[in-house]
């Protein structure tokens, strides 16, 4: 298939505009314009060309009128009557051929007047740019089904190319750049979510309090797994055996509660499909889990469980030692906390969330962006959550409608259009944006970007250009971000190949923001 991507831009499409030829025009070059006067090779001597035959006639003329005066008198107003006339038929045909021209009459002296009902000119349009470079052939590769798409200038705001940018569709896991950026509007970018222990209410027993924390782990301090920078179980249990054997009068600690009330409602979203999980991409969601409730904690993909509260309560009660009941529950009122571990910060769990499209802590955001904003602390409440979040960026929300914070449900639906305006505040780095644009992966260097189906083979001409998120379900993939286009332009895009997606759409989508890397500004929208 023929590449119409054109680089340089000389390359122009048939039958564009700005081609005489293309448009049927049949203007040529602009020819000089006579004057009328005379040029440097027609100057005439003053005293024997024109100008001394009009002094003689002159002298001729003051004689003729000494003798005959009243009768040039009369004959000058006839004439002046007669050019009156004339200028006053001209003046309205000049008004009439076009309001917003005057002409005015040669009288004596006139005081000039504004009509303030005739309203003032309008400012010439400036003329838009005529931009040739097509990505035509790769946007109708049969690989993108159902094709979205906007691209816009991020300096100058201009939507430089648009298929159905305004439709609200399913984003796929980009739904993680609205919910990074709603956390750091709701949540700030140093929040910590908190695991703690209380005494329970029983004699010889402790409360396991979730907060929230799925990237809470079992593997041993030092040691890191999926999460870099996660609380270990072990620190919190040495927390608690060391304040419990402070206290002489303790009996044996022998009783764990679990506390997992912080997040309510379903574990699982009923839209997703329970093979995310058995395929190891999602775990069930609690405010109690460890290591996102991986089989591995150090694989990214892993098994997960249908029941990651009792999985984080057995690997606690293993490092604590002597615990023979565990059981679920709530803390106490005013029960004294015995130790607490606290999650890397929000900024430090987006670039988790971004880079590998980690699923897990999206939902973690989500809900607890939903808590703090007070809409609940459910499946239900992350809509209005979310929303008010965004709402601190000045971005038109509507039609956007957030059913997960991770993007894998179809009923998720956000414009294309959306996604290239808050992509040009996190290119600029508004408000705490910047934490995204340094988590999204890089074409070839970072992330899921890197991988070797991602930006290969002639789409390797684009390496480290394109910033974005990837998103992949059943019925879509999608990438939307930013791009430092080959002539210097900044772009913001986003595109969605939903439908009968097969898993080359990738390829294809890399394809068609290699083309917008090429065509930069010059983008045509064709």
């Amino acid at each position: 298939m023929a590449d119409e991507t054109d680089a340089a831009g000389d390359a122009r499409p048939s039958g564009d505009p700005a081609d005489p030829t293309a448009s049927g025009s049949s203007s040529g070059p602009v020819e000089p314009v006579e004057t009328g006067g005379p040029g440097p090779a027609e100057a005439v001597d003053a005293t024997t060309g024109p100008t001394a035959h009009r002094q003689g006639f002159g002298a001729s003329v003051a004689a003729f009128a000494r003798k005959h005066r009243l009768a040039l008198s009369i004959t000058a107003g006839a004439v002046a009557l007669a050019l009156l006339g004339t200028g006053a038929v001209f003046a309205g045909a000049a008004v009439a051929g076009g309001d917003e021209v005057e002409v005015a009459a040669a009288t004596a002296t006139p005081t000039p007047t504004a009509d303030p009902a005739r309203p003032a000119p309008a400012s010439a349009a400036a003329a838009s740019r005529i931009r040739t470079c097509s990505v035509a052939d790769r946007a109708a590769d049969g690989r993108l089904a159902n094709l979205q798409a906007q691209v816009v200038n991020a300096t100058t705001g201009e939507v430089l190319y648009d298929r159905g940018g305004g439709t609200a569709s399913r984003t796929a896991s980009v739904m993680k750049v609205l919910t990074s950026a709603a956390a750091l509007s709701i949540l700030g970018p140093d929040y910590r979510a908190t695991t703690t222990v209380v005494k329970g209410s029983e004699p010889g027993s402790v409360v396991l309090v979730g907060g929230g924390d799925v990237t809470l782990s079992r593997t041993s301090s030092g040691d890191e797994g999926v999460y870099p920078g996660a609380a270990h179980l072990d620190d919190l249990a040495a927390q608690v055996r060391a304040a419990w054997d402070a206290d002489p009068s303790n009996p044996p600690l022998t009783k764990l509660i679990l506390d997992a009330s912080y997040f309510g409602g379903d574990e699982w979203e009923p839209s997703w499909d329970p093979v995310e999980r058995e395929d190891g991409y999602m775990s069930n969601i609690t405010a109690l889990q460890v290591d996102g409730d991986r089989d591995d904690p150090y694989a990214e993909t892993s098994w997960r469980s249908g029941d990651p509260i009792g999985r984080a309560g057995d690997a606690f009660a293993d490092e604590l030692g002597g615990v023979s009941v565990i059981e679920r529950g709530t803390a106490p009122a005013g029960a004294a906390q015995l130790g607490a571990v606290s999650s890397p910060t929000v900024a430090q769990l987006i670039d988790k969330a971004l880079v590998v499209s980690d699923n897990s802590v999206a939902e973690m955001l989500g809900r607890l962006v939903a808590i703090k904003a007070g809409t609940g602390n459910t499946f239900s409440a992350i809509n209005a959550g979310v929303l008010q979040g965004l709402a601190a960026y000045g971005i038109d929300t509507t039609g956007i409608t957030v059913v997960d914070g991770s993007g894998l449900s179809d009923d998720n639906a956000v414009p294309p259009a959306y996604l290239t305006r808050l992509f040009v505040k996190i290119n600029a780095r508004q408000a705490n944006l910047g934490v995204i644009m340094d988590g999204l992966p890089v074409s070839g260097q970072r992330g899921s970007l890197s991988y070797s189906d991602r930006f290969a083979g002639d789409n390797a001409v684009a390496d480290g250009a394109v910033s974005a998120k990837t998103g992949w379900i059943e019925t879509g993939y999608t990438l939307s971000g930013v791009i430092r286009a080959q002539d210097g332009a900044t772009l913001t895009f986003a595109i969605y190949a939903l439908g009968d997606v097969s898993d080359d759409t990738k390829q294809a989508i890399d394809t068609l923001t290699t083309g917008f890397f090429l065509c930069g500004d010059n983008l045509s929208n064709a």
